[in-house]
């Protein structure tokens, strides 16, 4: 029997290393107005190990930090994932197809007002909703549920046993 505390610390390490370098690796989409944050895809793990919500945040926190984020935006920015994955987690039994709200939701709120008055975007905050909200629906609403659909006929190999953390 695998130990259930490693287990859950190593797929957080993994899931917000891969967070990280995904943000990163695509940063002039991840940041700004408009934006198409693939990492995001990744908010939707909560449906298959509690270890997910932790590792986003980190990871979110990290990769701002990384991007060159504001103060501000490395908080509230991480808080809108941490906000979406527990969210998600929440919500792991309901149906699938509710997983993606959660972060679609609390990114489409929280960002354009970090963008506005962090940032000084002058741009009406209704119209960043819909940008960022837009790109939230991208990449977690139809990427995210992609990649929950894979890995969902291998979970239990990708994920060891059930974690009911």
């Amino acid at each position: 029997m695998k130990n259930k505390s490693t287990l859950f610390l190593v797929q957080a390490a993994m899931i917000g290393a891969i967070y990280v370098v995904l943000t990163v690796a695509f940063a002039p989409i991840s940041f700004g107005e408009v934006q198409i944050r693939f990492s995001e895809a990744l908010t939707l793990l909560p449906f298959f190990t509690p270890a997910a919500v932790p590792g986003l945040f980190v990871g979110c926190l990290l990769a701002n930090i990384l991007g060159g984020a504001i103060l501000p935006d490395i908080i509230f920015g991480s808080l809108a994932t941490l906000i979406g994955a527990v969210g998600t987690y929440l919500l792991r039994k309901k149906s699938k197809y509710l997983a993606p709200i959660p972060p679609i939701a609390a990114n489409t709120i929280i960002v354009p007002f970090v963008l506005h008055f962090g940032y000084g975007v002058n741009l009406p905050i209704p119209l960043m909703m819909l940008t960022v909200g837009a790109g939230e629906v991208i990449s977690a609403g139809i990427i995210g549920l992609i990649l929950l659909n894979v890995l969902n006929t291998n979970r239990e190999k990708i994920f060891g046993e059930t974690l009911t953390a």
